[in-house]
């Protein structure tokens, strides 16, 4: 594995992409799907997510923090992404930059859920590749909880 490369995990989940694209567009809902622990509520966003919409997050890892996410990518029903930044601005002269992004193909019996953690425009890589494990992790169970709550 490249020392600097990011996390993708895949699922097959039996939904069509429609009401998977839905819950990931909606940002007030995010905390309901997030495996990593650390999101601990929306703030400052719309209903549903568009390209360039920006919502906020209230987070913990240890203290609270805020990050103020931009959607940098947009196509219903197959792709959404966001870059977070710290709200923080002097934090975001360090940290921020990396990109969150799910991509949805149909596939026989449902649909192709793909997770990435993209460091590729984080601006110092290396104080976050350690997180890789924690990351794949989350995902993991990120990508369980959604399977649960659009089958259910």
């Amino acid at each position: 594995m490249p020392l600097l490369s990011g996390v993708t995990v895949e699922r097959v989940i039996a939904s069509p992409p429609g009401p998977i694209f839905d819950l990931l567009a909606d940002p007030r809902r995010h905390r309901e799907i997030d495996g990593s622990g650390l999101l601990r509520d929306t703030f400052d966003g719309p209903d549903r997510l568009c390209l360039g919409a920006r919502f906020g997050m209230g987070m913990k890892a240890g203290a609270p923090y805020r990050m103020i996410n931009e959607v940098v990518e947009f196509e219903t029903d197959r792709r959404i992404a966001w870059q977070p930044w710290p709200a923080a601005p002097l934090l975001g002269k360090v940290i921020g930059g990396r990109v969150f992004r799910y991509e949805l193909e149909p596939v026989p019996g449902g649909t192709l859920v793909r997770e990435t953690w993209d460091i590729s425009k984080e601006r110092v890589p290396l104080l976050i590749v350690g997180l890789r494990a924690t990351t794949r992790s989350g995902f993991e169970k990120t990508l369980a909880r959604i399977e649960s709550i659009v089958t259910a």
